[in-house]
């Protein structure tokens, strides 16, 4: 059974940056569009970015021109800067459209002074 494995997350001051990375288990990355989606408290999850087979890159726009997907045949990364409180969350790796077995733990980004 394949399982997703985030990590990267911190606590980092606004402006700074993170790089979160996504490792699989099982062989998912290749044949499917891979995303990082976010979650707070009280809120639903939403999709920051996601990226292609062929490396085609989405945003949203609350993260455009500051954060980065990247993958390799390992891992899925998010290059996260210029970080703002309010991207504050949970993040999680997941395919698009996201399967409900595939969520993993996430990793923790808190953004404060």
């Amino acid at each position: 059974q394949v399982h997703l494995v985030e990590s990267g997350g911190g606590l980092v001051q606004p402006g700074g940056s993170l790089r979160l990375s996504c490792a699989a288990s099982g062989r998912i990355f290749g044949a499917n569009r891979m995303g990082w989606y976010r979650q707070v408290p009280g809120k639903q999850r939403e999709l920051v970015a996601f990226i292609t087979t062929g490396v085609g890159t989405n945003y949203a726009d609350s993260v455009k021109g500051r954060f980065t997907i990247s993958r390799d045949n390992a891992k899925v990364y998010l290059e996260m800067n210029s970080l703002k409180p309010e991207d504050t969350a949970v993040y999680y790796c997941n395919q698009v459209p996201a399967l409900s077995h595939l969520w993993g733990q996430g990793t923790q980004v808190t953004v404060s002074s």
